[in-house]
């Protein structure tokens, strides 16, 4: 049975100042619990129905410091979702290191106030799918480690690290560098007459206002996807999360 000063501790962790201050995160649901232990991953708590718990090799349960047994009300009460799966489990943050070097010779998105925790974490799955290791965001986008993002990525959180970073100042230095900056933009060339590079970054703006015009300065490259060729009520652009798997499987497809 969960204490009250787990169940306390695990629901402080959907605040982000709590999770950056205890260096601790959530993770929710039976395959996103068991392939992340299964990964080589240790987690500080798990938490699950005992029925999950007892069906559960050993690999996996051997994977927690603390293991406890909950029942679906206990679930309910800690969990950051209406309808709680059978096990949740407390992580710690993994401690990396920035480097531009780790962007040499690779394509990497980078995002500007991306707010709905839905669409980063679509985004980093995109970026898994398309074997992209990093995402680069302004320090006002949604955090990473927010449950609902850990949620959405549907695991792909374990093979892209994402990095928080003002924006201005890096873009200015990969510029200098010599790598392209690729602006998803309204105003660009179509991304399937553009040419496309194995290297840079690919540039995704604000949910509603795009790419501020103070970033729109480092774009080297403007890019768009093509839409019906008139107005359509309702329709004024796709979602940025839409976009991303638009123009990242155009750079695959590049690539092949």
């Amino acid at each position: 049975m969960i204490n009250r000063s787990q169940a306390k501790m695990i629901l402080s962790l959907q605040k982000r100042k709590v999770r950056e201050e205890n260096l601790l995160f959530v993770i929710e649901g039976d395959k996103l619990v068991r392939e992340y232990i299964l990964a080589g991953n240790r987690v500080t708590l798990l938490a699950g129905k005992p029925e999950w718990i007892d069906g559960e090799p050993e690999a996996v349960i051997s994977g927690a410091d603390e293991t406890v047994t909950v029942s679906y009300e206990e679930l309910r009460r800690i969990s950051s979702l209406r309808t709680p799966h059978n096990v949740l489990a407390v992580a710690p943050m993994a401690k990396k290191e920035y480097s531009d070097k780790l962007l040499a010779g690779r394509l990497t998105p980078a995002l500007e106030y991306v707010q709905d925790p839905g669409n980063l974490g679509t985004i980093i799955r995109i970026a898994a799918w398309f074997g992209m290791g990093n995402i680069v965001c302004s320090p006002d986008c949604v955090d990473f480690y927010n449950p609902k993002v850990i949620q959405s990525t549907m695991g792909a959180f374990m093979h892209v690290d994402v990095w928080y970073l003002p924006l201005d100042a890096f873009l200015g230095r990969v510029v200098s560098e010599g790598m392209p900056v690729y602006g998803a933009t309204m105003d660009g060339r179509s991304i399937y007459e553009s040419d496309l590079g194995s290297e840079g970054i690919i540039l995704f703006g604000n949910e509603s206002r795009g790419i501020s015009d103070g970033l729109l300065g480092y774009v080297t490259r403007r890019i768009t996807i093509p839409g019906p060729g008139k107005p359509l009520a309702g329709i004024e652009s796709l979602n940025v999360s839409m976009a991303a798997a638009i123009i990242c499987s155009e750079f695959a497809r590049r690539k092949v």
